[in-house]
């Protein structure tokens, strides 16, 4: 936020002190290649300091920071080098149905956000004249896994199951190459039903979490996969079940 000279701003439709937004966009992205680090609070002051000594019509700048904070995933007890956890909110998630010829049990994750920050392409799509995304073999993956696995037949252990179908997925999502997010669904369900024999089916649903690369050419300076803009567009919906 940015205080100072802006009164013919409201008042004179003076357009002349206003910084667009736009451009304290670039502002952000440019100084996060040369200024972020373990510390947002540095970060912080080398924004603030940045507009003043740019902008003299600026009086003060406040800026408020928020990090995302991610975990290594753990696949045999040893931390992955590019695997990561996004949240400690995922819920397990059971649906029980008892009648009087017996009972069902349905079992699973929601919201688990994960990321990898290598180890991911997406090539050999259909293009048309409405095609602008580029092929890559490197690019950021991240999702929000959701999945849900029947029992057949009641595993002694609810929790132990879930356990190892979880550490199944992820240890997918961490070591192997994906070409695209259906190609990994399919590796982590198959991962699952291998791991824990008592799983008799399971759906994974896994949302699309983009992170693009900023392009910098507009400003004589490359973006060697060094800073990245999340975004929801487009949205893209991959789901699948697989059944023994």
């Amino acid at each position: 936020m940015l205080e100072g000279d802006f009164a013919s701003s409201y008042t004179a439709g003076d357009n002349s002190l206003v910084v667009p937004t736009d451009t304290m966009k670039n502002i952000v992205n440019l100084l996060a290649q040369t200024e972020l680090g373990d510390e947002i609070e540095r970060f912080g002051l080398a924004l603030g300091r940045h507009f003043l000594r740019r902008y003299p019509q600026i009086a003060e700048c406040t800026v408020t920071l928020s990090e995302k904070v991610w975990v290594r995933v753990e696949v045999d007890g040893t931390s992955h080098p590019h695997a990561f956890i996004g949240n400690s909110s995922s819920q397990p998630w059971a649906c029980v149905t008892v009648n009087r010829t017996g009972s069902t049990v349905s079992s699973g994750i929601r919201d688990l956000l994960i990321l990898k920050t290598t180890g991911s392409g997406f090539e050999g799509f259909p293009k048309c004249e409405l095609t602008t995304l580029p092929e890559t073999s490197d690019r950021i993956f991240s999702t929000t896994v959701s999945a849900t696995w029947d029992y057949s037949p009641e595993p002694v252990s609810f929790a132990a199951t879930r356990e190892g179908a979880i550490s199944a997925m992820l240890r997918v999502f961490a070591n192997n190459y994906s070409p695209s997010v259906q190609a990994t669904l399919h590796e982590m369900a198959q991962g699952a039903l291998a791991a824990v024999s008592e799983i008799s089916r399971i759906r994974i649903e896994l949302p699309n979490k983009h992170y693009l690369l900023v392009n910098f050419a507009p400003f004589d300076r490359s973006n060697a996969n060094e800073v990245f803009t999340p975004t929801d567009e487009p949205h893209g919906q991959i789901e699948a079940e697989l059944a023994r």
